[in-house]
């Protein structure tokens, strides 16, 4: 039968909880019920009690009401609820998972959605949802319904809020167990005919990156393509970690120049690794390592307002990297290329990494592109990982041609040797 997990902190929030499982129940679902709350008394019945969400994080409930720390208890919880939802789903008993809550309840149980594959419906009523929620959302597939008022009680907004809720979980998650019904697996990505292959682009190397996709795609691949904004990034680094792709056409490396200089589109300095621990075959190249991005005009930090300053659009203004750090970047990502357990080529592309970088534009520059250039080269020395140098832009389609045709080479090379 389809099953969904409501996970949630019945004690201040068991009567809208309650509600949940009765309009599931209504529309043929099978509820279990998770109680992650640990201060007050439980307001409904739990089919995983608050203790044992508590042993699954290795920790005592006793303990955790003595102790009155409520940021130590919202920590513990979500450590529970995490373990909680993994054993339930690999049981066969959560074919999707939907919780409500504010600040606290938001975070508890996304933490636990977050563990949980790609594919998996994941629903969060929040009164958070209307703000920034990257935390809560990170690089997985939750979705966020503002809940437009606090969730204290029930009334004649919450309730149809409430009730496309579960009317959204329940299609969801009949839909999702059909898959698994159907497929005796769960869809999950790469699980198709082709090849997974993962790319990376901005705006500014879209034609090399969309010439390699169409090569690529003429090989026999289906190739993701993940925008360079950060969370773009980030998502790119969780699937290759998670073995989901066959080959990495990591093209553009900007958040790397975010991370480096105080950018807003960061993906943290673990960008550029985990297709490496993973020994994916990579192909990589430096697009758009001569720009770092900031927000609108107007919030550009005084320390890179007399910098080379281009708008890039309302919401994103931009300064050319300088030949220093651009030195840096090099040999940040030649560190990183130089720990790769599987195969890795760069492939270097000598007149320009941007459209803006390219011969006749604005961050055309061609001694900080060289100390970039000179600085991988060095950083890779005596390692793996090959260079190739092309006497192009990275826009240019002739070099998205090229890079795909490498991927395809060392993914079949990395193949013939297992």
């Amino acid at each position: 039968m389809t099953s969904v997990v409501l996970v949630g902190t019945l004690d201040t929030k068991g009567v809208e909880y309650g509600w949940l499982r009765e309009g599931l129940r209504r529309a043929g679902i099978e509820v279990v019920m998770v109680d992650t709350g640990v201060m007050g008394e439980p307001r409904v019945p739990a089919d995983v009690p608050r203790a044992e969400v508590a042993r699954a994080a290795g920790a005592d409930l006793a303990g955790l009401r003595a102790a009155a720390d409520r940021g130590a208890a919202v920590t513990t919880m979500a450590k529970g609820a995490e373990a909680t939802l993994l054993r339930l789903h690999a049981e066969g008993r959560l074919h999707a998972v939907l919780a409500l809550g504010g600040s606290g309840g938001t975070s508890i149980a996304t933490r636990a959605m977050r563990a949980l594959p790609l594919g998996v419906p994941k629903v969060m009523v929040s009164s958070m949802a209307s703000a920034d929620v990257s935390p809560y959302v990170g690089s997985s597939d939750i979705t966020m319904m503002y809940s437009v008022v606090d969730i204290a009680g029930l009334n004649t907004v919450s309730e149809p809020i409430l009730a496309n809720a579960v009317a959204a979980v329940a299609g969801m998650a009949r839909a999702h167990e059909q898959a698994v019904l159907t497929l005796g697996r769960p869809a999950l990505p790469g699980s198709g005919s082709r090849p997974l292959v993962a790319a990376s682009m901005a705006g500014v190397t879209t034609a090399g990156v969309d010439a390699a996709r169409e090569r690529l795609t003429e090989l026999g691949y289906e190739v993701l393509v993940f925008h360079v904004s950060g969370t773009g990034g980030r998502t790119l680094e969780t699937l290759a970690g998670q073995g989901v792709f066959s080959g990495v056409l990591d093209l553009t490396l900007s958040e790397i120049a975010d991370d480096l200089c105080g950018g807003i589109l960061t993906a943290g300095p673990d960008r550029l690794t985990a297709a490496g621990r993973a020994g994916i075959p990579q192909v990589v190249s430096l697009g758009a390592l001569d720009m770092v991005k900031f927000g609108p005009l107007e919030s550009l930090p005084e320390r890179a307002r007399y910098r080379r300053v281009r708008v890039h659009n309302p919401s994103i203004t931009v300064i050319r990297t300088t030949e220093a750090e651009c030195a840096e970047l090099g040999r940040r990502v030649a560190a990183k290329l130089r720990t790769a357990t599987g195969p890795a080529e760069v492939c270097i592309p000598l007149q320009g990494l941007s459209t803006l970088g390219a011969p006749g534009g604005p961050y055309h520059d061609p001694a900080a592109d060289r100390a970039l250039f000179s600085a991988l080269r060095e950083g890779l020395r005596g390692s793996a990982a090959a260079v190739r140098d092309y006497d192009t832009h990275i826009n240019d389609p002739a070099f998205g041609r090229a890079a795909a045709d490498r991927l395809h080479a060392v993914i079949r090379a990395g193949r013939a040797a297992a």
